[in-house]
């Protein structure tokens, strides 16, 4: 008897799709330009590089597609010297994508079809394969630029954004690394964790500044079932954990169900866990869910204060017709009681990609930059109008309307030799709805709300996308 090979799924209406069309419409073309026309002024002292990561499906996906968590990686760079710029992006070439490229058409299904493309297809090496999707995120760390996938492994790039491989730091980290690592500016280490679906559920690593694997994966105690964690926090003594209750479900999903299922019941969960290798302590609190972290820091009377975007659940991943607030919180965490106090540092009416300087990860922070909404037009998920700056010792904000702009992630770059925050620039990614266009945009710290000083018109469509970081030129 022959068994019954099943049949891929039927494309994705991508027109109406919000995430597959309009300013999230995907780029086919792998481009470099330069000499690009400038509005205003670059800051001479803006020198090197800004890279964006974002989901970006070269073929029409197959059954089903969920931004944030699936499509193409694409790294989009703009690097600036002399108050000149130059653009360049670049697929991240995985060898699923390389064989759809092949094929000429989407050949995997989106994660919520658990559709994979048998060996006649794409050979035997890759036949039931996951796709990788190293779409999320980009860091620099030991002198490797890396596209960050959702707990796999990560892919290798060159400086000029080429794709170099799979990066499993010489065999220490197989299941791979987080998209929201933490590089303490202190010690120079990057912390990280992975989730599974099987046993050990959670664990968390460490990697020295020179990329050498100073933690191999530890277990997180007390965690039994397979759970997603997007993002995580980092203090001088503790990596902070979110454990929101949305679970991964497998049985449901081979039932025709979802993969993701949300358990309010449960709580949220909070994990303090000591980066000398200490005892794991625990909060928790009320259930609610976190995307996006900003930074937390040891407070003077021995607890925890974490600044993240809480949201009531996780959006379309978690179908309601219930409001869902979400907005950026301060959450004051008690180790030793195991409490969470939890407010909102703002009216909670949409705001997502919570960013600070660098240089205070893991320190008493100032202020922290958010893409907002003005609730003036209806905008999809992780999409703004707007750029919010939020000074959370004083609770008081400034914003920039940014009108017909759709804006992406700010992102904080320091002037060199500056250790104050208010003397830096935040920058992001910005496309017009109205006709399609994108710039990259430059806020001066000391007055964002004033508008950009600087504008870059990029030649093409920069799809909104996800994170991004300054790498400023290597001497």
């Amino acid at each position: 008897m022959t068994a019954t090979v099943p049949s891929a799924p039927p494309p994705v209406d991508a027109v109406h799709d919000p995430h597959l069309s309009g300013p999230f419409e995907p780029v086919i073309d792998e481009i470099d330009a330069g000499d690009l026309e400038v509005t205003g002024e670059l800051p001479p002292e803006l020198d090197g590089m800004y890279v964006r990561n974002g989901p970006n499906p070269r073929f029409t996906p197959l059954g089903s597609y969920i931004f944030p968590l699936e499509g193409d990686g694409m790294v989009h760079g703009l690097r600036l010297a002399d108050g000149r710029a130059r653009y360049t992006n670049r697929f991240v070439h995985t060898p699923m994508l390389d064989a759809e490229i092949a094929a000429g058409r989407a050949l995997w299904g989106g994660i919520m079809t658990g559709y994979t493309p048998g060996a006649a297809e794409v050979g035997p090496s890759l036949a039931g394969t996951m796709k990788d999707l190293p779409d999320i995120n980009v860091v620099r760390h030991g002198g490797k630029l890396l596209a960050l996938a959702e707990s796999a492994p990560p892919y290798a790039l060159t400086p000029e954004l080429a794709t170099i491989g799979r990066e499993t730091f010489g065999g220490s980290l197989p299941a791979g690394i987080c998209a929201h690592p933490k590089v303490d500016p202190r010690t120079g280490e990057m912390v990280v964790f992975c989730y599974g679906m099987e046993a050990p559920y959670l664990t968390w690593s460490v990697l020295g500044p020179d990329g050498s694997t100073r933690r191999t994966p530890t277990a997180v105690p007390d965690v039994d079932q397979p759970v997603m964690i997007h993002d995580m926090a980092l203090t001088e003594r503790f990596v902070v954990l979110v454990l929101g209750p949305m679970y991964f479900d497998v049985a449901a999903a081979m039932r025709g169900g979802s993969l993701l299922a949300w358990r309010p019941e449960d709580g949220t969960r909070i994990a303090m866990i000591p980066r000398d290798g200490g005892p794991v302590r625990w909060a928790h609190t009320e259930a609610f869910w976190s995307w996006h972290s900003a930074n937390a820091f040891d407070a003077d009377d021995g607890g925890v204060v974490l600044d993240l975007v809480a949201w009531s659940r996780p959006g379309g991943l978690a179908r309601s017709t219930e409001p869902n607030p979400g907005g950026i919180a301060r959450a004051e965490i008690d180790p030793v009681r195991g409490t969470v106090n939890r407010r909102f540092l703002t009216d909670p009416h949409g705001m997502e990609f919570p960013r600070v300087d660098d240089r205070r990860i893991g320190q008493q922070h100032g202020m922290i930059a958010l893409g907002a909404k003005t609730q003036r037009v209806e905008l999809a998920g992780g999409e703004f109008d707007a750029v919010l700056w939020l000074d959370p010792a004083t609770e008081r904000g400034v914003t920039w309307d940014a009108g017909d702009l759709s804006v992406g992630e700010p992102c904080f770059v320091p002037r060199p030799g500056d250790e104050d925050s208010s003397h830096g620039w935040w920058v992001t990614f910005a496309t017009d709805r109205t006709d399609r266009s994108s710039w990259f945009v430059v806020f001066a710290a000391a007055d964002p709300g004033a508008g950009p000083v600087g504008c870059v018109r990029i030649p093409v469509r920069v799809p909104l996308g996800l994170h991004g970081a300054w790498l400023p030129t290597e001497e």
